[in-house]
């Protein structure tokens, strides 16, 4: 792990989860800045990054999330995938009651596919909350990862600090086309640059808040940890299923949308395996 600076162990596993945090929605606002070059990014493009950021969900839930949490469990005399199997189901659970009531609109659909309670929120707004809400977990994944690694609370060494890196650097390279998804659409509609970047970074803003909550959750509740990392990947890999695959492929690029999630699944796996 000598590629990690060492100032980088001295620090609170909380402050590194919260800069685990801050870097994917820093990767989002970098995506959202697309728009101050320009209004019109192609539609093959968009699908493409989609399918990416399902592929780089998904691995990230196996690798990153689910293995780890099957591996402890055994570790520590129990049953390796009933935690898993519970927090992974509760976890989509937890994102679908969210669904459920969250008033938020998919990219791609007219104002009256808006989901969840019934609102007279703008369009833009919708846009924004229906990024921000799978971006829960993935915060919650990094703040999880950074927690019990760096408070050593794994006893196997399969949640490592170098992981939860490359975790982040996995979800930040997912949230670059996020924040252009939603940024680019706003300002194809007539929305300023200004106002389109300022939503398209937005999305990314829960991400360091949850990431210090999913932190000090396995610090202070350790027992909990193989359960907290189920839950990210259900809880992402439901979002994944829901929302980026049927969006990457509402506007007829299925094989291109689907290359992208092969894509983005193997750089995952390559960095959590090389990295991690």
């Amino acid at each position: 792990m000598s590629w990690i600076p060492e100032w980088f162990f001295e620090l609170n596993p909380v402050l590194q989860a919260l800069m685990g945090g801050l870097f994917t929605w820093g990767m989002t606002s970098v995506g959202a800045g697309v728009v101050f070059f320009t209004k019109t990014v192609s539609q093959k493009v968009l699908d493409f990054m989609l399918g990416f950021a399902a592929g780089v969900m998904i691995a990230a839930s196996v690798w990153s999330l689910i293995i780890p949490s099957i591996e402890m469990t055994e570790a520590m005399g129990g049953i390796g995938w009933l935690p898993a199997a519970a927090g992974f189901l509760v976890g989509g659970l937890f994102l679908r009651l969210c669904d459920a009531y969250l008033p938020h609109l998919h990219i791609g659909l007219p104002r009256t596919e808006a989901e969840g309670v019934s609102t007279s929120w703008r369009r833009s707004t919708l846009l924004v909350l229906a990024i921000t809400l799978h971006n829960i977990p993935e915060g919650l994944a990094v703040g999880v990862l950074f927690g019990g690694a760096a408070a050593g609370i794994d006893p196997t060494g399969t949640a490592t600090i170098a992981g939860a890196i490359a975790l982040a650097m996995g979800i930040g390279i997912q949230n670059l086309p996020e924040g252009t998804a939603v940024s680019v659409p706003l300002r194809r509609e007539g929305v300023g640059v200004g106002k389109s970047f300022y939503y398209g970074q937005l999305s990314g803003a829960v991400e360091p808040v949850f990431a210090v909550i999913g932190a000090i959750a396995v610090i202070y509740v350790q027992p909990i940890l193989p359960f907290a990392l189920a839950f990210a990947a259900g809880a992402m890999i439901y979002v994944v299923v829901e929302e980026l695959i049927p969006e990457s492929q509402l506007h007829g690029n299925t094989d291109l949308a689907t290359m992208g999630t092969m894509v983005g699944f193997v750089i995952m796996m390559t960095l959590d395996v090389a990295l991690g």
